[in-house]
């Protein structure tokens, strides 16, 4: 099998197209008049004794946005930041510890919406050695890897539904161990897989 890093470098390089929340639920209107707030997460890829595993997040149950959730490190633009690279990177030093001279930016994907009103452009990087995990005290509960094979797989991935404002919504999920792995994170992790050359 083709190794996953190439051909997440392959994949890349062709970006994909724009991803949503809504993807699933063709019924469901985009909310009208709506303004999308760029933001970024990190997709830190690291070296493992089994293979390429991904760092995600779990975020707190106390945040309002998406609490309890699976994520990647990231967050909203901030000012000073200079792109949405630094955005990302930025947020992954202060979520999980991981520093920039510790990272190699691969490049990024497409945006993906969220049902929250943020245009999330993912950064992958590949981190270049072991470092000390400091997941950030009131947003992050946890960090974990999962193997990068398991969510860059089509067949992990199951669709299921949930009512959401009145509506039924459809979601993509790549569940792996304790972990439910759903919404954004989920479809962002199924663009990927859709765009890799061998997938």
């Amino acid at each position: 099998m083709p190794d996953l890093l190439d051909q997440t470098r392959a994949a890349l390089e062709h970006s994909g197209a724009a991803s949503s929340d809504f993807d699933l639920n063709k019924g469901i209107a985009l909310p009208p008049g709506r303004k999308l707030r760029p933001a970024a997460v990190l997709a830190p890829i690291i070296e493992g004794q089994n293979g390429y595993e991904l760092i995600l997040t779990k975020r707190s149950s106390a945040l309002k946005h998406h609490p309890g959730q699976i994520a990647f490190p990231g967050g909203k633009r901030d000012e000073g930041d200079r792109d949405l690279i630094e955005t990302a990177l930025r947020e992954a030093r202060e979520e999980i510890g991981l520093l920039d001279r510790n990272v190699d930016v691969l490049g990024t994907f497409a945006p993906h919406e969220t049902v929250t009103s943020f245009n999330v452009t993912p950064v992958v990087a590949l981190v270049k050695d072991e470092f000390e995990v400091r997941p950030e005290a009131g947003e992050v509960s946890e960090v974990f890897r999962v193997p990068l094979a398991h969510v860059l797989t089509p067949e992990n991935y199951v669709v299921e539904a949930r009512h959401w404002r009145g509506q039924k919504r459809m979601y993509y999920t790549v569940p792996y161990g304790p972990y439910y792995i759903w919404g954004a994170t989920a479809r962002i992790l199924r663009a990927w897989t859709d765009l890799l050359p061998y997938s």
